[in-house]
């Protein structure tokens, strides 16, 4: 990980998030039960950043450690059209999943459905050297 030096490093590393501002990029670890408080969590904590950025920055999401999706359908919807019509003025975003169970890649095809025709490019890895690639990041930045 990248040092930031910024006052929000202990609420990232608490949300399993890591900030590498010389890529722009933005790695997000969840571990456990992935439930709509968790998500929350750190959407927040994406809206915070993106609103102290002076240019927007990539994501790469990595669900492998997930044990259990507590999302409904209509929450994972939800967000995806918010997120879509947050980015309908701004510059274009990739967000990248690193995904390695089948209900994590139903989320993240329904996540890519809404946001699909929008700056908020949205895309599913099954490995994280081709998602390194897509993002133009090197694949050590995607490791845990």
């Amino acid at each position: 990980m990248y040092p930031t030096n910024s006052a929000l490093d202990p609420v990232l590393a608490a949300a399993n998030l890591e900030f590498h501002e010389d890529l722009h990029l933005i790695v997000w670890r969840p571990r456990g039960v992935l439930d709509e408080t968790a998500a929350n969590k750190v959407l927040l904590e994406l809206l915070k950043r993106e609103a102290n950025s002076a240019q927007p920055f990539n994501r790469f999401s990595d669900l492998s450690l997930i044990e259990s999706f507590h999302l409904t359908f209509q929450y994972v919807f939800q967000v995806a059209l918010r997120r879509r019509l947050s980015y309908a003025v701004s510059g274009s975003v990739k967000s990248a999943f690193y995904v390695t169970h089948p209900e994590a890649a139903h989320l993240v095809r329904t996540h890519a459905l809404m946001t699909d025709h929008s700056p908020l490019k949205v895309k599913m890895f099954e490995e994280r050297k081709a998602a390194a690639k897509w993002l133009g990041v090197p694949v050590e930045s995607l490791m845990p």
